[in-house]
C-alpha cells in the first residue's frame, strides 16, 4: 500500500470561530473558510479541515467529546485507492465520495478516508546549523533569524496520536491491512508506525488507554527546524494560547515538539527534524515514561536581558 502519509483531519466543532481562529494563529492558512467551517493549510496543501458538529455529511463521533471526525491519508495513485477499497471491503463498509476518496473505519472505531495526494512538492530549505568542522554550512552572510517575520507556516501534517482500548488489534489492522510497520515501542503502551509511502518516522502513535480516554492525543504539523518551533511557539503564547509540554526533543523520533491546548478536545503540537527511516532499521522497544519521552526539556518564559538594576540570579529566583 503506497500510503504517503497525512493529507487532512477533519473536526466537527460547536465553535467555528473561535476554532478558526485558534488553527490562524498556530500559522495554517484559511482557504474557503465561512462561518460553518473550511480548509486550514500547510505549506504544502495538507490541512485541517473544519466543518460545525451538526453538518450531516461528517461520520459519526466515537464519543468521550473527541471532536475528530476522520484522519484521511494520502496515497500515490488511485490504483492504491481502489486496492484498499478492496482490501478494508473484506469486512466492512467503505464509501467511494465524489471525489474519488474512500471513507470507512479502522479497527478502533476511528473515520478514516484516503484519496490521491494534493500535496505540493516543497523546495524549501530546512534549518542548517554552523557546526565547527562540518561540510553542511548557512551561506556566508547568511543570518538565521528573522525576528520581523510576518508568519511562520507549518510545512506538513506530520503525525496524529490516537488512545485505544486495545493497542494489539489497533496495530495489527494498520500493519497487515494497510502495510504499516513499527518502527519504535513503548512497551505496555504501544506502537509508532510508518506507512509504506513515506521515510517520516511515524505518522501515528497508538497509546493503550481506557476505554474512557478513547480518542485523539494530538496531532502536529511539522516546521521548518527547530528555531521555527520555539519562535513560532513563544507567539502562540503571546497570543494568549496555553503551553501544556515542551519546548524539548523527543528520543523516538528525535522530533523537537512543543504542545499546546486547543479547542479540539486534544493537544495540537508543533514539531521539526523527526528522523527518516527505512526497512534497514530495527525497532528500538522502552517502557514510556518521563525519562523515555524526552532526551531534555526546557522551559518557557517571558524575554529577559541583562540590565540596569537586575541580574540573571535574580530573574531566576
Amino acid at each position: 500500500m503506497k500510503i504517503l502519509g497525512l493529507e487532512t483531519i477533519v473536526f466537527g466543532v460547536e465553535d467555528v470561530a473561535s476554532c478558526a481562529a485558534f488553527l490562524t494563529d498556530y500559522g495554517l492558512l484559511p482557504v474557503d473558510v465561512t462561518e460553518t467551517g473550511g480548509r486550514f493549510e500547510a505549506l504544502d496543501g495538507t490541512a485541517v479541515v473544519l466543518a460545525h458538529a451538526s453538518d450531516e455529511s461528517l461520520p459519526a463521533s466515537i464519543g468521550n467529546g473527541c471532536m475528530m471526525r476522520k484522519t484521511v491519508m494520502g496515497v500515490a495513485d488511485q490504483a492504491t485507492v481502489e486496492a484498499i477499497k478492496e482490501e478494508l471491503g473484506k469486512d466492512r463498509e467503505v464509501l467511494t465520495l465524489a471525489d474519488g476518496s474512500i471513507e470507512s473505519t479502522d479497527d478502533s472505531g476511528f473515520g478514516i478516508g484516503f484519496k490521491v495526494t494534493a500535496r505540493k512538492t516543497l523546495d524549501l530549505a530546512g534549518e542548517i546549523s554552523n557546526v565547527p568542522g562540518s561540510p553542511l554550512q548557512r551561506p556566508v552572510n547568511h543570518r538565521a533569524i528573522q525576528v520581523d517575520k510576518e508568519q511562520i507556516r507549518p510545512r506538513t501534517l506530520s503525525h496524529i496520536v490516537y488512545f485505544v482500548p486495545d493497542p494489539v488489534k489497533a496495530e495489527a489492522f494498520y500493519v497487515e491491512r494497510l502495510g504499516f510497520r513499527c518502527t519504535d515501542r513503548f512497551e505496555g503502551a504501544g506502537p509508532f508506525l510508518q506507512p509504506g509511502g513515506t521515510l517520516d518516522h511515524h505518522t501515528h502513535f497508538l497509546i493503550g488507554a481506557p476505554p474512557f480516554m478513547h480518542g485523539v492525543d494530538h496531532f502536529t504539523f511539522h516546521f521548518g527546524g527547530p528555531t521555527e518551533v520555539m519562535q513560532n511557539g513563544a507567539r502562540f503564547v503571546e497570543k494568549g494560547h496555553q503551553p501544556f509540554w515542551g519546548p524539548g526533543r523527543h528520543i523516538f523520533g528525535s522530533n523537537w515538539f512543543w504542545y499546546f491546548n486547543s479547542p479540539f478536545s486534544c493537544l495540537i503540537e508543533m514539531d521539526a527534524d523527526m528522523d527518516l527511516l527505512d526497512e534497514n532499521s530495527s525497532p528500538r522497544v522502552a517502557q514510556m515514561g518521563a525519562d523515555t519521552s524526552q532526551a531534555f526539556l526546557m522551559r518557557y518564559r517571558d524575554k529577559w536581558a541583562p540590565g540596569k538594576g537586575t541580574t540573571a540570579k535574580g530573574a531566576y529566583e
